[in-house]
């Protein structure tokens, strides 16, 4: 059967609401460029660490300013409300951990961010193995539920 294009939105939903109820630990990791309707699915994980340097979003700058402005040039503009950048996102709570990052690109480099993630999936894991099935379930709901801020305008 094939999948029409209208059906990836309820795909992704349906593959979201199966992750929300499963009984281990989801951990995510943001090490580039997350901006699909794909990216928002890993959000619904018990934690999600960033890399600092990566950005995290459902749709991509140019894509907002396109379906904003009908102007695909103010990408940067569209950035900047989009907060997608690990600080602005572990701000709102959508992250739990931002892994720091060198600032050369060398093979070394590479091994510290790899040593700085597997440092921090053992604590994760570690913390979680005390946890029953349930009370993970309700972490990962809990987090998702405190996402973002509300702002109320009366």
């Amino acid at each position: 059967m094939e999948q029409k294009k209208g059906d990836n939105g309820e795909a992704i939903a349906k593959s979201m609401f199966e992750m929300a109820k499963l009984k281990v630990p989801i951990i995510s990791i943001v090490i580039g460029e997350g901006s699909s309707g794909g990216a928002l699915a890993i959000g619904v994980a018990n934690k999600v660490l960033m890399l600092e340097n990566a950005i995290y979003s459902i749709l991509s700058p140019e894509g907002y300013s396109s379906i904003l402005w009908k102007d695909s040039s103010r990408f940067e503009e569209a950035a900047e409300k989009m907060k997608l950048t690990a600080k602005d996102l572990y701000n709102l709570k959508v992250i739990d951990k931002i892994i720091k990052e060198p600032n050369e690109n060398e093979e070394e480099d590479f091994k510290k961010i790899s040593n700085n993630l597997k440092k921090e999936i053992k604590i994760i894991v570690s913390d979680m193995k005390s946890k029953t099935a349930e009370e993970i379930v309700q972490d990962r709901y809990l987090k998702f539920r405190n996402m973002g801020e509300f702002i109320r305008r009366d």
